[in-house]
This record gives C-alpha cells, sequence and structure tokens, in this order.
C-alpha cells in the first residue's frame, strides 16, 4: 500500500510540475513578444528615440 501511495504522489508532482513548465514557457513567449513589441513601437521623445520602459 505505501509503494503505491509513493507512485501516486511521485506522478502528481511530476504532473503539477509539467504543468507549471508548461505555463511558465507561454508566459515568456508572451513577455518576450511584449518586449519585441516595445522596440517596434517606440515612441519619440524630443527628437529623439526614447525607451518605452522606465528602467
Amino acid at each position: 500500500m505505501v509503494p503505491l501511495l509513493v507512485v501516486l504522489l511521485l506522478a502528481l508532482l511530476l504532473f503539477g510540475a509539467g504543468f507549471a513548465l508548461k505555463a511558465l514557457w507561454w508566459i515568456a513567449v508572451i513577455v518576450l513578444a511584449i518586449w519585441l513589441l516595445g522596440f517596434i513601437v517606440r515612441p519619440t521623445a524630443g527628437g529623439r528615440r526614447g525607451r518605452w520602459y522606465r528602467w
């Protein structure tokens, strides 16, 4: 009974980790797309090209 519970717990942990990693990949792709889009649509500030972020 204990080995079965250990295997089920391990499967649950691996499934959760796989789902989290897939979600993180999608978030990373969206952030990269927004970051690249920021270079395309940069506002001009006083005749010179400004940064679209405030870092």
